[in-house]
């Protein structure tokens, strides 16, 4: 499936609207996307009246430092897993007070998949607390590069349809 740069602002920019009619701020909290989301929420032209920051913690490491991810959860579940998304939501809500974090952690390829958890597996969570958020896992097909513009785009499209 091939995602252009037009359907990723259209759904970046309707998240906004309704970020901004709601008057809220989001965080993101990207691993496998790279800031791929942050990037597309601020390339509309005031966008700082709803993005709060973005983090990229690509490295294990980077999400228990800067996210609070326990190495209990990187440990037993792996950086692609419910919990770590989870955690990585919680963190962000924490650390920056924004009241939307949005969180991604997949395998993109072209290598690093495995039986378990092949190339095209990302794992999403989006809240607002918490106890207060949601997590699916989505199964992608594709290169790199498409593999991360579906995720940027269900990213998009599920924190929206979670705030509607």
């Amino acid at each position: 499936m091939s995602i252009s740069d037009d359907v990723l602002e259209e759904a970046a920019e309707a998240l906004g609207d309704v970020l901004r009619e709601r008057g809220l701020t989001i965080t993101t909290a990207e691993s496998c996307t790279g800031g791929w989301i942050a990037k597309a929420l601020t390339d509309r032209a005031g966008s700082s009246d709803y993005v709060h920051s973005g983090v990229v913690t690509y490295s294990n490491e980077a999400k228990r430092v800067l996210l609070g991810v326990t190495d209990k959860s990187l440990v037993a579940h792996g950086a692609v897993s419910e919990p770590v998304v989870r955690e990585m939501v919680a963190g962000a809500l924490a650390e920056t007070g924004a009241q939307v974090a949005v969180s991604v952690s997949g395998v993109a390829g072209p290598g690093g998949g495995s039986d378990e958890k092949p190339v095209g597996t990302v794992w999403f969570a989006w809240g607002r607390s918490p106890a207060d958020t949601e997590s699916v896992v989505e199964y992608f097909s594709g290169d790199r590069d498409a593999i991360r513009r579906q995720a940027v785009l269900f990213a998009l499209q599920g924190v929206r349809g979670f705030l509607q």
